[in-house]
């Protein structure tokens, strides 16, 4: 028997365990199968659900045109394991065990994908009708109060905040929207491109307020600093989300300054054998020459590919994708790709007061990123762009009629 041989069988035999249930673990799992991984895998999940995609808890699922969003995964025919319901507590490296609230798991290899979880607003705990959008059990608490067509006031005008807006305000609801930033995705896009979003709420029959803080939550009502009051059959907050990682403290594994696991280029921690991947972990980029935190479906599909394949060892497999994820708002399908620093060049393609339009970042006339606003072409042919690391002409790139693939610099 070969060395290789040797080492393909030592690895076949390793136990794997994966922390965390959404679409960073399950996807995890099913490439190690889809990879020729023999060995044994367990996916552990604290929610006793069978797993789910999140997306659609925001869409279809809230409003009541699905019952659930369970992933299409045969668990038993491709040999995973599920411990549902069980809490992971911590880790204890020395001793290769995973504690759980049943009990220890021990593992060959563990791969850290629980996610990110809601930050709640202060002074809420326990305050009547305030709700987060996270899980499916979250969703089905907000399901009646669509139904009833409550007033309902959303805290934080980012995407979440946006997304549910719209479908409380599908569903009948009277919807104020609270900012304390002074424009929509303050923390995301720059204030060229969110201030003309601001409008889209308005056109929604939303009341969007900026520059507006919750002093306090009372029942039936939401107190801003200023001494103002916003009638409140319903609260949901959507602040933002953190790594949920409180779990690894003293385990060894190095965090981040936001509480993220820091893997490395391959999603590997700072601990032999384990790995993160997902919304849970932080990871460096060369291509855009900074390590980067990403909290969107896309980068729980993808990275689970790169964690599998260094898992099995065949391949030197290092993780620098073009960042994307999309968000329906308003009915608008909005598309980002990439990412943008403050000091990158923008450049418009389209009247953001129109229907559809763009917006592209450049670094050195590479293109780095791009916003798409109802143009599903620009967004598809600018990640290819920018995935090559494409020089583009920057005012071939403003005529909005011209396709992107058609506004590359001429080679020099």
């Amino acid at each position: 028997m070969s060395e290789q041989t040797q080492q393909q069988g030592t690895s076949q035999a390793r136990r794997v365990v994966v922390v965390g249930a959404g679409m960073a673990g399950v996807q995890t799992a099913v490439a190690l199968r889809e990879q020729g991984f023999t060995g044994p895998v367990t996916l552990i999940g604290a929610e006793p659900h069978q797993p789910y995609d999140r997306p659609p808890l925001s869409k279809a699922v809230l409003l009541g045109k699905a019952e659930n969003s369970a992933f299409e995964v045969d668990f038993e025919a491709l040999d995973i394991e599920l411990a549902l319901g069980r809490e992971a507590l911590g880790v204890r490296p020395a001793d290769r065990e995973l504690d759980t609230e049943t009990g220890p798991v021990p593992y060959d290899v563990l791969v850290l994908a629980t996610g990110a979880e809601p930050i709640t607003l202060p002074g809420t705990e326990g305050v009547p009708g305030v709700h987060l959008l996270r899980t499916l059990d979250d969703a089905e608490r907000l399901r009646p109060v669509l139904v009833r067509q409550h007033d309902v006031v959303v805290v934080g005008a980012g995407w979440i905040g946006a997304e549910f807006a719209t479908a409380a305000r599908e569903a009948g609801c009277a919807v104020t929207v609270v900012e304390a930033a002074d424009r929509p995705l303050a923390g995301a896009l720059p204030a060229e491109v969110a201030v003309p979003m601001a409008a889209w709420y308005a056109d929604s029959g939303a009341d969007l307020r900026t520059h507006a803080r919750v002093a306090r939550v009372e029942p039936g009502a939401v107190v801003l600093d200023d001494g103002s009051q916003v009638p409140a059959g319903a609260v949901v907050v959507g602040i933002g989300a953190r790594p949920a990682t409180a779990w690894l403290t003293g385990s060894g594994i190095e965090l981040g300054p936001h509480g993220e696991v820091l893997a490395d280029d391959r999603l590997r921690t700072s601990v032999p054998d384990v790995y993160a991947v997902g919304d849970c972990a932080s990871f460096p980029s060369g291509r855009y020459g900074e390590r980067l935190l990403i909290h969107h479906w896309d980068n729980a599909l993808q990275g689970p590919r790169t964690v599998a394949a260094n898992i099995l060892g065949e391949t030197d497999a290092v993780y620098d994708p073009v960042p994307y994820f999309w968000s329906e708002q308003f009915g608008r399908f909005v598309q980002y790709a990439g990412h943008h620093a403050a000091d990158d060049r923008m450049v418009w393609r389209g009247d953001p007061s129109g229907p559809s339009w763009s917006v592209c970042w450049l670094r050195e006339d590479r293109l780095v990123a791009l916003l798409a606003v109802g143009r599903p072409r620009d967004l598809a042919q600018g990640r290819r762009l920018i995935q090559a690391g494409q020089e583009m002409d920057a005012d071939a790139l403003a005529d909005p009629a011209r396709p992107l693939k058609n506004a590359t610099a001429a080679p020099r």
